[in-house]
């Protein structure tokens, strides 16, 4: 499978809003959550006015249709990030389509935003289930579990 990756400048809000919605972890025997829950002011704060300073949106691209999308930010205001651990460590979200995903499409974004984040900090966050088999790649990717509630944990990659 060839695809390529690259750096997204201004995302249109409708293709970030799909992949916030495809970043939600719903195990493989659930109901679908209703698309409108991407709307909860603590989920869409994820991608609402996405593009400032510290922003960086990676997209993975195949037969010209963005597949996967990765993104940071650092969300230090009164609503923080489920991953945010302070108030200067980016938190990264990744998020492949259905039909595209364990192709390793997931993996080689997530590497590549993980080189372009380590220019210029010294550690990102993140929020996973603890369900979702994401955990194991975060894992052999260096990522540490430094925090943890009934469903989702607190990882963090220090560079």
């Amino acid at each position: 499978m060839k695809y390529n990756i690259k750096l997204i400048d201004n995302p249109d809000i409708h293709i970030l809003e799909e992949f916030l919605y495809n970043a939600i972890y719903i195990p493989e025997d659930s109901k679908p959550i209703d698309k409108s829950i991407i709307y909860n002011k603590e989920i869409y704060n994820y991608i609402e006015g996405l593009g400032k300073a510290d922003d960086i949106i990676l997209g993975c691209e195949y037969n010209n249709k963005i597949v996967a999308l990765s993104w940071n930010r650092i969300l230090s205001g009164d609503i923080k990030g489920y991953g945010n651990i302070d108030n200067n460590t980016p938190e990264i979200a990744v998020s492949v389509l259905k039909g595209y995903r364990n192709k390793g499409i997931g993996t080689a974004l997530l590497k590549e935003h993980l080189k372009v984040l380590k220019k210029n900090y010294n550690r990102v966050s993140l929020s996973v289930n603890k369900e979702n088999y994401a955990v194991d790649l975060y894992k052999k990717l260096g990522f540490d579990i430094i925090k943890e509630n009934d469903e989702d944990y607190i990882m963090v990659l220090n560079f």
